[in-house]
């Protein structure tokens, strides 16, 4: 019998415990699910920033952590976890990125905005805009999310180029990679969507520098983290044009302070970080499986890399 603890918050224990149990189940594994279990009985941690473990040194007999977030920048530098660090991805997490991203991106393009909220009496049929394959897009991070993204863009007709530290071959996307790929990528981009992780060497990664490469009037969505964005510069390329409005899931600060000048920026939209959501019963069926690979020697899948930090 596996000791599976679940460290997480209370509303995400309701959530989760019963299809956790039913994905055991349906993986083969006789699992007693809880979270009070003693650490020394632990044998893997399903594991939430918000949950109450944050020393891992008590837990000698855990053969895994299984991160219940995608993220990992809350917890990677931990100095007490030596145990393996699995984040998630899930098919239904990636399936509401790549519709968060695509309808936000084809809202931009198509200009949406003008019509929805500018109802007043003119009649105005020259605003018409580009077909896709005039936009050009570019996603920064071209993970699991960024590049199923990016095919789905590809699939509508946008020239999508992706860019990431490290090279990487993606159909159907331009794949840049290092310092001057990423200059590159940036360079008269009109849509740019953020879907990097969160390290120190992508934090402020659109900075003034940055969003000056950029087509003038280009558009920023960020569903990936906040700290990506040097807020500052962002607000003083929107006030001055560079860039037409930045379309905000994620935030230094969450939630929002109601005093941020985010909120009521004409040229912003700011969404509660729900581009996109785990959802309980695909997610225990992803963490079920790793679980079993690990009881059948298998090696993990979605083991973090510390060094890199994702």
């Amino acid at each position: 019998m596996l000791n599976i603890l679940f460290s997480a918050s209370p509303a995400a224990w309701s959530e989760y415990k019963e299809p956790l149990r039913a994905s055991f189940a349906k993986a083969g594994l006789a699992a007693q699910l809880s979270r009070d279990h003693a650490p020394e009985d632990v044998d893997y941690i399903i594991f939430a920033p918000n949950g109450p473990v944050t020393d891992f040194r008590p837990y000698t007999r855990t053969k895994a952590v299984m991160g219940l977030w995608a993220g990992v920048e809350t917890i990677v530098d931990n100095k007490t976890l030596t145990q393996p660090l699995c984040r998630l991805v899930d098919e239904s997490l990636t399936r509401g990125m790549v519709e968060w991203v695509t309808g936000h991106t084809l809202r931009h393009h198509l200009g949406m905005d003008t019509h929805i909220h500018g109802q007043d009496g003119q009649w105005r049929d020259d605003s018409f805009p580009p077909i896709a394959p005039k936009r050009p897009v570019t996603i920064l991070g071209i993970g699991a999310l960024g590049a199923a993204c990016g095919q789905a863009l590809d699939a509508l007709g946008f020239p999508v180029t992706g860019w990431s530290r490290s090279a990487k071959h993606v159909p159907n996307i331009r794949c840049l990679h290092g310092d001057e790929g990423l200059r590159e990528a940036l360079t008269g981009a009109q849509i740019v969507i953020l879907l990097l992780p969160q390290t120190p060497e992508t934090t402020n990664i659109l900075n003034s520098d940055t969003l000056a490469l950029m087509a003038r009037g280009s558009f920023v969505i960020n569903p990936g983290r906040g700290p990506l964005i040097d807020d500052a510069a962002l607000l003083v390329a929107l006030n001055g044009g560079q860039i037409a409005h930045a379309t905000l899931d994620v935030f230094r600060t969450e939630p929002l302070p109601q005093a941020d000048p985010y909120w009521a920026h004409p040229q912003v939209t700011v969404t509660p970080h729900i581009a996109s959501t785990t959802r309980p019963e695909t997610a225990a069926d992803v963490i079920a499986e790793n679980i079993a690979r690990g009881e059948a020697g298998e090696p993990f899948r979605f083991l973090v890399d510390r060094a890199r930090g994702y």
